[in-house]
């Protein structure tokens, strides 16, 4: 991450008048304490309002904003029912996520604007995922952005249980069931898996090569196609 990037990314951690330590945001940023440090007192120097020191933490003074985000109602809302969805239904990275994108937000919102945050009757129950699935969620979408080809455990409708290496490309959601869809080299073809089926997944430590005839954009055409033929068969029955 170039220092420029970092030093926008303090500022956006700070926001919203939350206490950060110098160990968190070393930790977010992936950097030393010592860094974060340097990269702190940089800030100061430049007129940033920011307050605290090492050992117990940071704040940034309010008056330090970017230009009020102009949201209309329905935006807002949007907004704030998608984060809630992510929370009830994401991986865990995808959870905290949510709760940081909400907070950056709220911060530059304003007051009446920001009020409708807390307005939005639109919720979604945090009932839905077991741990184990949310876990799933943020290994496969880590195998997907870097290409690893996983081994699973897979449970069939039967029962029965087969091992597979995958090269995953996506997820899928489906309302209350997320699915990988990947290549099968054991099937030598697309295959979608149900997360909550998955009995086990690691990776082989090896990584596959894009290709257009097994992408995910050629699952989705092959989809479409399907879809085509059948509605053609329903049409020539009626």
């Amino acid at each position: 991450m170039r220092r420029a990037d970092r030093l926008f990314q303090i500022v956006q951690y700070l926001r919203g008048g939350r206490l950060v330590t110098a160990a968190n945001l070393a930790e977010k940023l992936e950097v030393s304490e010592r860094t974060i440090y340097r990269d702190i007192a940089d800030l100061q120097s430049t007129g940033v309002p920011i307050d605290g020191e090492a050992g117990m933490g940071y704040i940034m003074r309010s008056g330090f904003d970017l230009p009020p985000l102009m949201f209309t109602r329905d935006e807002i809302v949007a907004l704030v029912t998608g984060a809630r969805m992510v929370k009830a239904w994401g991986g865990t990275n995808m959870i905290a996520a949510a709760e940081e994108a909400l907070v950056k937000i709220e911060a530059v919102l304003p007051e009446q604007e920001r009020n409708r945050i807390g307005d939005t009757k639109i919720f979604s129950p945090r009932t839905g995922l077991a741990g184990q699935t949310r876990e799933l969620i943020d290994r496969c979408e880590h195998a997907i952005e870097a290409r690893e080809i996983l081994t699973l455990g897979y449970g069939d409708e039967d029962g029965s249980t087969t091992r597979r290496d995958v090269h995953p490309l996506g997820l899928w959601f489906w309302g209350k069931t997320w699915t990988l869809v990947a290549w099968c080299e054991l099937r030598d073809d697309f295959r979608m898996f149900r997360l909550d089926r998955i009995t086990d997944l690691a990776p082989t430590g090896k990584t596959y090569r894009p290709s257009q005839q097994r992408s995910l954009e050629e699952f989705s055409r092959q989809q479409r196609e399907r879809y085509k033929r059948q509605i053609e068969t329903i049409n020539e029955g009626e």
